[in-house]
């Protein structure tokens, strides 16, 4: 009788954790289906003498290039370029290499990045154009200055991966990226959605930079935001080539031509961005003649609690230096 009642409970148990693992798969293979159909729509694909390239365009006014962080695309860049754009700019947000529809070239690097960020605005006819930097994003936004001085208007960098001297040892910024790449080259998105519905916590640290405790004190706007920019990460799978990019450009920086950059620049970091870019940050703001740095204490890598200032911050330096489309 015992045995008999021993062997109930165990088939009832495996038929509920059964239907739980219906359930959860369920719910990931929507939240995938929605995340691949964001991604399909309201971007283009450009002909350029550098390959195809991904972009998407929003708003009217002066031009503005964004580009992108480790784990994003297109998709990434319209977080912030959506607001640009209601503030009156033309805003261009790319992929770059290896993200979504931009394919991977023979050589990606840097360099090979922000040539390609020209080819882009010579197939869309503009002459010159503002570029934002955003995390990832800020190697071949500097290059793109220093290759291509008379295409960039100005250059704004937010949390940017940049070099200074002596950080020879791993930091904390490419730790990040190496787990990124760790969790993406396995190329399941299953893996990525689960650990931000069972470590949201862990996903805010480690994929984010942004410690918990700036979360736990931030608005439900603030904290909305947030999820979006986690949510907005998958599909993996579509990235993965992008994060390996970006995580050997991560492994080997080294110094730019800073000093030949003439455009008029902004960057911006936070004390507490766990992805370390605060100090370089500020060693390459002191590089560029001219450069502006702006620098919070708290706020972690997507500036948390500082969104407004960030972008009243920006918009004033792109009203200010006269950006316009040719």
């Amino acid at each position: 009788m015992a045995t008999t009642r021993r062997r109930r409970n165990l088939l009832i148990t495996c038929i509920a954790l059964a239907a739980i693992a219906a359930g959860t798969y369920a719910s990931y293979r929507a939240d995938l289906r929605r995340a691949v159909a964001a991604v399909s729509a309201g971007s283009e694909v450009a002909s350029t003498a550098c390959g195809p390239i991904e972009y998407a365009v929003a708003g009217q006014g002066p031009a503005v290039l964004v580009v992108h962080g480790a784990g994003g695309g297109f998709d990434q860049g319209m977080l912030i370029g959506r607001e640009l754009a209601a503030r009156g700019f033309r805003v261009i947000a790319v992929s770059r290499f290896g993200y979504l529809r931009t394919p991977m070239p023979a050589r990606a690097s840097s360099e090979t990045q922000a040539d390609a960020h020209a080819c882009l605005l010579d197939a869309l006819g503009i002459r010159e154009a503002a570029v934002i930097g955003m995390s990832a994003g800020g190697p071949s936004a500097l290059q793109l200055a220093i290759r291509h001085p008379q295409r960039t208007r100005a250059l704004a960098l937010l949390v940017p991966l940049a070099w200074q001297p002596g950080a020879a040892e791993a930091s904390p910024e490419r730790q990040g990226l190496a787990l990124r790449i760790a969790i993406s080259a396995l190329e399941h998105d299953f893996t990525y959605w689960l650990l931000t519905r069972i470590a949201p916590g862990f996903v805010t640290r480690t994929v984010l930079g942004t410690p918990t405790a700036v979360v736990s004190r931030a608005s439900a706007r603030e904290q909305a935001r947030l999820v979006e920019q986690q949510n907005q990460i998958l599909p993996v799978s579509r990235r993965v080539n992008g994060l390996r990019v970006d995580g050997s450009v991560s492994a080997n920086l080294k110094p730019f031509a800073l000093d030949r950059i003439r455009a008029p620049a902004l960057v911006i970091s936070l004390e507490d961005d766990l992805y370390g870019t605060y100090a370089p940050a500020r060693y390459t703001a002191a590089q560029i003649q001219g450069a502006h740095f702006v620098g919070y204490e708290t706020g972690g890598h997507l500036f948390v609690g500082h969104e407004e200032e960030v972008m009243r911050t920006l918009t004033d330096f792109l009203q200010q230096s006269s950006v316009r489309i040719e």
